[in-house]
């Protein structure tokens, strides 16, 4: 069974909004945020979102291609994996 969770990784140069931004294409959608954590380097910004599809109310593309527009308003790049496939990525 596919897991209902996916990671999704944020980074680019740090400006005003990025978090307010990216949480609220998740809060549109219905995807519950299950983690959170994010860092400025100098003038770059880090942030990884674990967060859960299952009562998402757009499909998995459609949740893609909104957060990749929102990735390109802000000038950041935004990756999202399915759980299982992160976790089979960076297993050792």
């Amino acid at each position: 069974m596919e897991s209902s969770k996916i990671v999704i990784t944020v980074v680019g140069k740090d400006t005003v909004g990025i978090i307010a931004k990216v949480t609220g294409v998740l809060a549109d959608t219905n995807v519950n945020i299950l983690d959170i954590s994010q860092t400025i380097m100098q003038s770059f910004f880090a942030m990884i979102v674990v967060a859960d599809i299952k009562d998402a109310r757009v499909a998995y593309s459609d949740l893609l291609a909104k957060l990749e527009g929102t990735g390109n308003s802000l000038g950041v790049k935004i990756i999202v994996h399915r759980e299982d496939v992160f976790n089979y990525m960076h297993r050792i």
